[in-house]
């Protein structure tokens, strides 16, 4: 349920003076000095694949940090089901790293998948591209998920510790990365009231349950089933954004984004990716 309402705190912070890529560096800083405490013991495990490490931390750190930015300004459900096409990029990429084999219900995923996304784009005497930023970076932190997806099962000799540490770290370099260029003053901890301060640390409790239960389902299923348990995540963030904005989505860009959910059920049912 994280991933579907995670964004109205986000929002809250945004318009109390804490832009998103602030608001990840305390979410994420947090979680990092509550997971020296609980991993202590596995504190040398980063090294056993010390690529792998940095690599899924910065595939991951570009996937929150993406997603966070795109579901405070953009629609939420059009970010989301954007987010969702994943499974098409993750099917691509299992191909050329993990030498999986594209068959006919591969080949129909990716064309749902594609279909959808046409179909929930398209505007009248225009490309079915995203049209605004927001929805760029929705589409860019499903990459960045796919990408973590493959490295994940490619990182068996990691604990799931040392993943969770990866994602957390990874996040906060990367967040760091875009500091230079907010576009709103950077939040000071002495200038962020106790209430924000409440809001962060709720923010970083979800995240960190979050985190672990993400890593623990992408280690122990397929790459490309693992989006299949973050569909009720589109459940709860239509629930979530019907009741706290007045978000409407046309009867087109649902169509669009049933084909997109069918895609990646299917792929999950069929275990065909």
């Amino acid at each position: 349920m994280c991933w579907g309402t995670v964004w109205y705190p986000y929002r809250l912070l945004e318009q109390a003076g804490i832009s998103g890529t602030v608001a990840s560096i305390y979410t994420y800083s947090l979680s990092i000095l509550l997971g020296l405490i609980l991993f202590y013991r596995h504190r040398h495990a980063a090294w056993r694949q010390p690529l792998n490490f940095y690599m899924l931390g910065i595939a991951v750190g570009w996937t929150n940090l993406s997603y966070v930015l795109a579901i405070i300004d953009g629609q939420v459900m059009r970010v989301m089901l954007l987010f969702y096409l994943s499974p098409l990029w993750t099917l691509i990429l299992a191909k050329f790293f993990l030498h999986e084999q594209i068959n006919f219900q591969r080949y129909l995923v990716i064309f749902v998948s594609l279909s959808g996304a046409a179909l929930m784009l398209w505007q009248p005497g225009d490309w079915p591209m995203p049209r605004n930023t927001a929805e760029w970076l929705g589409l860019s932190s499903g990459i960045g998920f796919a990408v973590s997806n493959v490295i994940t099962r490619h990182s068996k000799q990691l604990s799931l510790s040392a993943k969770t540490m990866s994602v957390w770290l990874g996040v906060v370099m990367v967040s760091l990365l875009f500091v230079p260029f907010l576009s709103m003053p950077f939040a000071w901890p002495h200038q962020i009231s106790l209430h924000d301060w409440g809001l962060i640390v709720i923010v970083t409790m979800m995240l960190m349950l979050a985190t672990l239960l993400v890593q623990y389902g992408v280690t122990h299923l397929p790459a490309t089933q693992a989006t299949v348990l973050f569909m009720f995540e589109l459940v709860v963030a239509a629930i979530a954004s019907y009741c706290l904005t007045d978000e409407v989505m046309t009867m087109r860009e649902w169509l669009g984004g049933m084909l997109v959910v069918s895609a990646t059920l299917y792929a999950a049912i069929t275990h065909s990716v």
